[in-house]
């Protein structure tokens, strides 16, 4: 019947677009929001463990945050299906591990791994290529130890060559690996704020030609060395640098320290800088601090020291040496004369001691020995 015929088919059309719909390329994932003209997909606590594989291709920034995600394996986010993804957010998961070609995308711009529990960071994450990544946030993503070299190897690399923002705050760092930040050329800011950092004798800023900021706020650096500070001065953008909230040890060593706050416009609220150590000291403003404040009656340099003392001691003991030859040279003759001495009365002694063991081993000697005695 017409009438029949045409009620089923209007009862049909919705469900068949409704499969359609479903089917094409610019769908949303079921446990997603979607919006397609500001071109984003967030997926926040949607009790993931994996990526989505239907994201759709019109997505630049995507926000996968607050899921069980533990693992990226190799090709998690496809470079084919997402070829503008820019801006990616995997924070506040649990991530762990971080394969190989897991984060190979060619237009990825910005990422954030950000509250995660790495261990595992490959340092071919971003492919075999460079990575046209402009920042990378791992705030508070750094707590292994192993993984701060996993970190080191990447950077080294020259994959992250374009990376102009690195965010390495909250992590408790107390050391750097040597070399971590050479093959960064394009770096402007540099955030090491928050950790436990003791010293950065091993950390170069070399190569770091457009570095501008450097946080190394709320640390716990008890003195920059002339060798930092000298590469500080060599950078001609960097003109931003937090060392608020430190542990400074106010004696001998920091007198360079103070010199450089002083004559240097690079440091962010340096009137604000105070001592920590020792208690004399304490709370006193480094820019107020002057040679006379300082304890410097121990050397600096002990082991210069030690070592000219072991110099003059050595010279000492040949100059000591050489006149006791000469002595000798000069006195060979009564020498000789006095060992000739020496060996006649060893000599006359020992013959003594012969004559008397002679004497007593002889029975018939002995009574004669006796009578000699008395």
């Amino acid at each position: 019947m017409p009438g029949r015929g045409a009620l089923c088919l209007g009862l049909l059309l919705p469900v068949l677009l409704g499969c359609v719909s479903a089917q094409q390329p610019g769908g949303c994932p079921d446990l997603c929001e979607c919006s397609e003209p500001a071109r984003t997909v967030k997926c926040v606590n949607r009790n993931l463990t994996a990526v989505p594989l239907d994201l759709p291709p019109y997505v630049r920034s995507l926000f996968i945050t607050g899921n069980p995600l533990t693992h990226l394996p190799a090709g998690a986010f496809s470079a084919q299906r997402l070829p503008d993804l820019s801006a990616l957010n995997l924070s506040g998961n649990h991530l762990q591990a971080v394969e190989a070609g897991a984060l190979a995308l060619p237009a990825l711009r910005q990422l954030d791994l950000s509250g995660n529990a790495l261990v595992s960071l490959s340092p071919r994450a971003f492919g075999e290529g460079g990575s046209p990544l402009e920042e990378l946030a791992l705030r508070g993503a750094l707590r292994d130890h192993g993984v701060l070299f996993n970190l080191a190897a990447l950077l080294q690399s020259g994959a992250l060559r374009n990376l102009s923002r690195l965010d390495l705050a909250d992590n408790g760092l107390l050391v750097l690996p040597a070399g971590m930040f050479t093959a960064l050329p394009a770096l402007r800011q540099l955030d090491l704020s928050n950790n436990s950092l003791v010293g950065l004798q091993n950390v170069s800023f070399q190569g770091l030609g457009q570095l501008q900021s450097l946080n190394l706020s709320n640390n716990s650096l008890a003195v920059l060395w002339n060798s930092t500070l000298a590469q500080f001065r060599s950078l001609p953008t960097l003109q931003h640098i937090d060392l608020d909230h430190n542990t400074w040890v106010c004696d001998c060593p920091i007198e360079d320290l103070v010199a450089w706050l002083k004559e240097s416009d690079q440091v962010e609220g340096k009137e604000a800088l105070t001592c920590a150590y020792p208690d004399k000291m304490l709370g006193k403003a480094l820019l107020k601090i002057n040679s006379l404040d300082l304890n410097c009656s121990v050397p600096i340099d002990l082991p210069s020291q030690l070592q000219t003392s072991y110099v003059f001691l050595g010279i000492v003991l040949a100059l000591i040496g050489a006149i006791f030859l000469l002595v000798l040279y000069l006195n060979r003759k009564g020498i000789k004369k006095w060992m000739h001495n020496i060996r006649d009365a060893c000599r006359d002694h020992m013959e003594g001691y012969h004559y008397r063991y002679e004497i007593n081993a002889d029975p018939r000697l002995t009574n004669l020995s006796s009578n000699s005695d008395v």
